[in-house]
Order: C-alpha cells, then structure tokens, then sequence
C-alpha cells in the first residue's frame, strides 16, 4: 500500500510541475517577490498531496525565528521534501542549487525564471564570487537565499561537509542567517520512491546577524547549531 500511495503522489507531483513551470516563465515580467508569493502556491499544493497520499505532514518549531527582511537560510538537507515544503513555510525565496538542475524539463524551467543561483560547484573562488554577486541581487530584490551547506543530501544519522557558500554570502552581505535542521530523511530518503507516513519536525534556529563575523566562524556556528539539534528532532 505504501508503494501504491508514492506512486500516486508521484505522479500527481509531476502531473502539477507543468502547468505551474509554464505560468512561472508566464510570470517573469512580474515583481520577484509577488512571483514567487504565487508560485509557492504550487508548493502548498504539493504538500496537502503528499498529506492526502501518503499520510505524510510537517510541524514547525520556531517560526517566530523567521526574520520578516530577506534572509540567509542555511538547512540540512537530507530529502527532495524541503526542497518544496520550504516554500511554504519561508518568505519569498530562491535556492542555490547545481547547474545541471536548469536542464530538467519543466522543473529546469521554472527553477531559471524564479531566478534561482545555479553553480558550477567545480568553479572555486569564482563560484563564491558568483554566489556573493548574484545573491547580493536576490536579497535586494526582496527575496530570501536557500542554501544547502552539505551541497547534497546526506542520509539520516550522517553528516556532510558544510560547505563555506553560504556563510560566505552572509558575510559578505551582512544579511542575517537562519539556521533550519529537520528530520524529512526519516520519511522521504535519499533516491527512494517510498514515503513514510508521519509528522515531519522543522527546528527554525534563532537569526545570526553576520555582519563583522569570518565566514568559517559563522559556518562552524550554523553547523554546530543544526548537528545538535537534529538528535532532539524525534522526540520534540
């Protein structure tokens, strides 16, 4: 039954990416943050779909933490799941993200119309210049930065290397940052086609002002913060 239900909630998921990548580029020439306000629809969709199929919710704790400027979002990555349910639960944002996703059909699309940080993670020093220029731009358009500082999902219990991108953005902008850690590995793994039923834990962590801080100090602090809290996920 399981298998059944994460069929069904598959392809009812992709069935809903075209239209809502189609209105995306649509929507281009409107204000970022509004464009992104409407397309987040898409995301609420998705989620109370996954509820109906698959029995599968979120809560979230701390969302008074969630700064009402644009922000910094440093979180844990461990499934496809936040990739969507952020949308809800954040302002108006957009994710730094690899290249290569610009090529998926549809998906792709709409990932470069809601202009989203796509980079070569092979580039080095001048992905970060890329990731400062082009983020600099996104927060000054009123829209909030998503960073993954593991760069790819890391299966539950595990931790990944934290990446210094986004702390780098912080520091470099002075935005404030917000630690997120979370528990959507349990439920929905890495490359599986099965969702497990249940409530996922969203842990929003108190905003860091990055301003006058060193990039590696800030990464430790925002790692440190989400690795600790990931253990009391369960049981909150």
């Amino acid at each position: 039954m399981m298998r059944l239900r994460s069929i069904l909630f598959n392809l009812g998921m992709w069935i809903m990416i075209i239209p809502f990548a189609l209105l995306t580029l649509l929507l281009i020439p409107m204000k970022a943050p509004r464009r992104s306000r409407i397309i987040a629809g898409w995301a609420r969709l998705i989620c109370r779909w996954l509820a109906l199929t698959c029995k599968l919710r979120y809560r979230v704790i701390g969302q008074e933490n969630i700064p009402s400027q644009p922000c910094v979002i440093l979180a844990k990555h461990q499934s496809a799941w936040e990739t969507i349910a952020f949308q809800e639960i954040f302002p108006p944002q957009i994710w730094v993200m690899k290249r290569s996703l610009l090529l998926i059909p549809f998906f792709g699309w709409a990932l470069w119309a809601l202009k989203s940080i796509a980079i070569d993670r092979g580039a080095g020093r001048e992905a970060l210049k890329q990731l400062v220029a082009q983020g600099h731009d996104r927060l000054q358009l009123g829209l909030s930065v998503v960073v993954f500082p593991e760069g790819t999902r890391v299966q539950p219990g595990q931790t990944g290397k934290y990446h210094i991108g986004g702390a780098w953005l912080a520091t470099h902008t002075g935005a404030t940052v917000v630690p997120v850690a979370h528990n959507a590995g349990e439920y929905w793994r890495r490359n599986s086609l099965l969702k497990r039923p249940g409530v996922i834990t969203v842990s929003i962590g108190t905003p860091i002002d990055a301003s006058g801080m060193k990039a590696d100090a800030l990464n430790k602090m925002v790692e440190t913060w989400i690795e600790t809290e990931m253990p009391r996920l369960n049981s909150l």
